[in-house]
C-alpha cells in the first residue's frame, strides 16, 4: 500500500472549493447577500447595486482553479506553482473573499481544510512537482554508498 500524498488530496480539495467559489459568486449575481448582514448592513454596499463581491468571487475562483489544474499560462512546474508556503498565503485570503458572500460559505470551509491539509504536506516535506505526476526519489537518496 502506498503512501498518502498530502499536497495532491490538498490539491483536489482546493479545486473542488475553487468550482465552489465560482459557482457561488454566480449564484450571488442572481441573489446578493452578505452572509453577515444580520448582525451589520454596512457591508450591504459591495453587494449591490454593484456586484464587486460576487466578481471577487468569481476572479478568486478561477484563479485557484487555473493554479491547481494548472492552467498552461500559469507554466507549470515553475516557482510559484510549486510552492506551498504561496499556497498558504493565498487560501486564506481567497477563503475571507469567499465566506463574506452568503453563498460562499461552504468553499470557505472547503479553502480552510485545503490550507490545513497543504498545512501538513509542508511540515512532512513534501515538494509539488509536476502536475498529477508522483514525486520520485534520487539515485542516492535513503541508502548508504558504502
Amino acid at each position: 500500500m502506498g503512501k498518502l500524498i498530502k499536497n495532491h488530496l490538498a490539491r483536489l480539495i482546493v479545486m473542488t472549493a475553487a468550482a465552489y467559489q465560482v459557482a457561488a459568486g454566480v449564484h450571488g449575481y442572481f441573489w446578493p447577500k452578505i452572509f453577515w448582514d444580520m448582525w451589520t448592513k454596512s457591508l450591504n454596499p459591495i453587494v449591490t447595486p454593484a456586484p464587486i463581491l460576487q466578481t471577487l468571487n468569481v476572479v478568486a475562483g478561477l484563479f485557484m482553479l487555473a493554479w491547481e489544474y494548472p492552467f498552461p499560462l500559469l507554466i507549470p512546474g515553475t516557482a510559484f506553482h510549486r510552492s506551498i508556503v504561496a499556497r498558504l498565503v493565498a487560501i486564506p485570503i481567497v477563503a475571507l473573499i469567499a465566506i463574506l458572500l452568503y453563498q460562499g460559505t461552504n468553499a470557505a470551509i472547503y479553502y480552510l481544510v485545503g490550507g490545513a491539509v497543504y498545512f501538513w504536506a509542508q511540515n512532512e516535506g513534501e515538494i509539488i512537482c509536476m502536475p498529477w505526476k508522483v514525486p520520485t526519489r534520487g539515485k542516492n537518496q535513503g541508502g548508504s554508498n558504502a
